[in-house]
């Protein structure tokens, strides 16, 4: 940066970027970047957004609302660069009018969110936290659970993360059914046969969601297809919350035609408690498939890269187009 210039701001509402590893944000420094990072650990209401980012050239968004109000309020606006990858949280098309580049970190993070997944899988279907917590009160009580050898997952969505959780399920020695709009070659390799959505919940034991939230994925799960899924299915959503109708996720977790459910992903950072949290068939999570040092280091780089890129004039290496805002 030459003497006198003044320094290219990026705010960084990412509650994550620059805490688990700094080399990132060492970066953007490195780059002549003056950088403002979340001191709240959470997502930013729309006031503390409007108050940080007024005059940044760059925002950092994790997974806060970052909709067309937001973006035509702050002038100096050059860049949104998301901390992941969907997008459904960012008003793009205001974006895209302003002249605006959104870039994001598309499969930064799928191998941890997929270990995530398998997590809550084995959780869910040998009681871990349940057992763990009664033997900590001094009850000594064996919960038979489901094996996972031979049974049939269902994967919706079979991008990144979908693929890694396939891999995974091959290694168990699961049937693998896939379902998403455009078919993959390469899930094959992982013994995955691509099926339709209501053959998927009719078949599989495990229905794991990885599916970006788009107009058409929205509700995708609602109470018809909950009821299509087996008694002892479980639902697992690492995804994003509206994929799935709340109204009749919990009518059927009530009634007992869901053996379990585990989300890491909710309405609101952090979410208002829902009734559904204190049934013991339930696992919820904060938002933490991407949180290992591991994936933290390659989403905070990516964000660099597409940062100083935008900020020297050339196309960012990860840019957000409108095909892939639509499909995912």
């Amino acid at each position: 940066m030459n003497a006198g210039q003044v320094p290219y701001k990026v705010v960084s509402c990412s509650a994550t970027f620059g805490v688990f590893t700094q080399e990132p944000l060492r970066r953007l420094e490195d780059a002549g970047c003056s950088v403002w990072l979340n001191p709240y650990g959470r997502v930013l209401t729309k006031a503390e957004i409007l108050e940080y980012a007024y005059d940044a050239d760059a925002v950092n968004v994790g997974n806060d609302e970052f909709g067309a109000d937001v973006i035509r309020a702050l002038p100096n606006l050059k860049m949104i660069a998301r901390h992941g990858s969907g997008v459904n949280n960012i008003g793009y098309h205001e974006a895209l009018r302003r002249g605006i580049v959104v870039t994001n970190t598309p499969g930064a993070n799928a191998e941890e969110t997929a270990d995530l997944t398998f997590a809550l899988i084995l959780d869910l279907e040998r009681h871990v936290t349940l057992m763990n917590e009664e033997l900590k009160r001094d009850v000594w009580k064996k919960r038979a659970g489901h094996s996972l050898y031979g049974k049939t997952i269902g994967i919706i969505g079979v991008g990144a993360i979908g693929t890694a959780v396939a891999r995974r399920a091959m290694g168990f020695g699961m049937d693998i059914l896939g379902n998403d709009i455009v078919e993959k070659p390469e899930a094959a390799k992982t013994g995955l046969i691509f099926t339709s959505l209501n053959d998927l919940l009719k078949r599989s034991d495990i229905v794991t969601i990885h599916t970006p939230l788009t107009q058409a994925t929205t509700n995708l799960i609602g109470a018809k297809e909950l009821r299509m899924m087996k008694d002892d299915a479980i639902l697992i959503n690492t995804a994003r919350d509206g994929i799935i109708r709340h109204s009749a996720l919990e009518k059927a977790l009530v009634g007992d035609k869901l053996y379990g459910y585990a989300s890491d992903v909710h309405e609101g950072e952090p979410p208002k408690h829902s009734a559904i949290f204190d049934l013991p068939n339930v696992l919820v999570t904060p938002h933490a498939g991407s949180a290992t040092y591991e994936a933290n280091y390659r989403m905070g780089m990516a964000v660099a890269d597409n940062i100083i890129a935008a900020m020297d004039g050339v196309m960012p290496p990860n840019l957000v187009s409108p095909m892939s805002v639509m499909y995912g």
